[in-house]
């Protein structure tokens, strides 16, 4: 190896040109170096398999078995695929359910919903922040700094982030009694818990962090020599972020939408600690078919929340090319 290095280095300017034999010796010496391929990439491929490539065919196997009171029984069947999609009287012009949607896809374009409205405000909230640590403060270590009390939620389980809005939000609150006390209102509003409003933000509150920090990331690698460059050329602040800073941070827009909308999709708990209930989610269909022990029909929701975050995912990598944009 350190002839092949010193054939290719023989000066300070250059060194002389290398043949096509020394360029495959020195690839073939590079790949006896070190561990073996398959062996590094075992574990991995051990652990996919194990936890997520047999649970997920285990799932598409029981959606096509049938629910009974000692268990599964192992019989081929669509009914479960057919109560999913279809409603009793769709077709018929004198039913009232004529041309309605099932429950089930209706709960899930609910799901959509929420989670469409939960990343745009994630987005709102969460770009300025990243923004601000990437672009306005100059040390790198404050930038860590500032960036770590941002993650300081994530330290905290899940369910006390979600079950901490309860006096914030009650009737009995934190921000009824402010509203109260600043005499804009005479008494407590209840839209804010168990509501549209309550849930909404409690979901930004909790994953806005996934895309302060891919955008972040995305910010922090701009050249500031670039934005010095288009600066002396006359741009304004608007064309800067139109032409340059918002171009280059799509690829961790794109990357935090992604995180966002996969773990939303699959939310059921904020909803039934801060919304109460009152809304149905497809995590919490699931949740509650798992609970009856109607495996089959948990399983097929799965199947179908599962191919919609396909869906998603890849509508949101067609609009932004990652690959082309890193």
């Amino acid at each position: 190896m350190q002839d092949f290095a010193q054939a290719q280095h023989s000066g300070l300017i250059g060194g002389q040109p290398v043949g096509p034999s020394q360029v495959a010796e020195a690839r073939k010496t590079r790949r006896e170096v070190g561990f073996p391929v398959g062996w590094l990439v075992a574990p991995a491929t051990l652990w996919l398999l194990v936890f997520l490539v047999l649970p997920l065919i285990s799932i598409i196997v029981f959606s096509f078995w049938t629910s009974a009171k000692g268990g599964l029984v192992p019989d081929l069947t669509l009914q479960y695929y057919a109560g999913y999609f279809y409603n009793e009287g769709f077709f018929d012009q004198e039913h009232r359910n004529f041309l309605t949607l099932s429950v089930f896809i209706r709960t899930l374009g609910s799901t959509f919903y929420f989670t469409a409205v939960v990343m745009v405000l994630c987005l709102i909230v969460g770009y300025p922040i990243a923004y601000f640590l990437a672009m306005q403060v100059q040390s790198f270590k404050w930038q860590m700094a500032l960036f770590l009390v941002c993650m300081v939620p994530f330290w905290t389980s899940y369910l006390i982030r979600a079950v901490a809005w309860l006096p914030m939000l009650g009737r009995r609150g934190l921000l009824n009694s402010l509203l109260i006390n600043l005499d804009i209102v005479d008494k407590p509003v209840s839209f804010l818990l168990y509501s549209e409003f309550g849930y909404t933000m409690a979901l930004v509150q909790i994953y806005v962090v996934l895309c302060v920090g891919p955008i972040f990331f995305s910010l922090s690698k701009i050249d500031p020599a670039i934005l010095e460059a288009a600066r002396d050329m006359g741009a304004t602040p608007f064309q800067i972020f139109r032409e340059i800073i918002g171009p280059l941070s799509l690829p961790g827009v794109a990357i935090g939408m992604i995180f966002i909308f996969v773990i939303l999709m699959g939310e059921f708990a904020t909803a039934v600690v801060v919304y109460g209930g009152k809304t149905s989610t497809t995590g919490t269909v699931i949740l509650n078919y798992y609970a009856i022990a109607n495996y089959p029909f948990a399983a097929v929701n799965a199947l179908m929340l599962m191919l919609s975050m396909m869906i998603g995912v890849v509508v949101i990598l067609r609009i932004v090319d990652i690959r082309k944009e890193l």
